[in-house]
């Protein structure tokens, strides 16, 4: 195997545990965890799909073929999807294969 992937595996594993023992590390096992703490924990998640969201639309042309529509006929699918199931990684996945299938076959 290349020493590269074996340092970058590496890596990414121990960037992996920090993850995990750093607020046991930081907060101490049963102590109570501070409000701010508890507060990026529920605002946090929605911060980074919007984020995402944003990112992915960013560099969209509606001028131009396809005119967008792969894209936003997926983001449609995932929201309705969502809605009828509200199970966030089954939509994902059904907006991403539709997304794919559209790209790929259709537009």
């Amino acid at each position: 195997m290349d020493r590269h992937a074996i340092i970058v595996m590496l890596a990414m594993g121990i960037a992996t545990l920090a993850t995990r023992i750093l607020p046991v590390l930081i907060f101490g096992r049963g102590k109570k965890v501070p409000d701010y703490i508890l507060y990026l924990g529920k605002v946090v998640p929605y911060t980074a799909m919007g984020l995402l969201i944003v990112y992915c639309f960013k560099d969209l042309s509606i001028t131009t073929k396809p005119h967008a529509l792969p894209e936003l006929i997926g983001m449609v699918i995932v929201v309705a999807s969502y809605l009828w199931r509200r199970n966030t990684i089954l939509s994902v996945v059904i907006g991403t294969v539709a997304y794919m299938i559209m790209v790929q076959f259709i537009f």
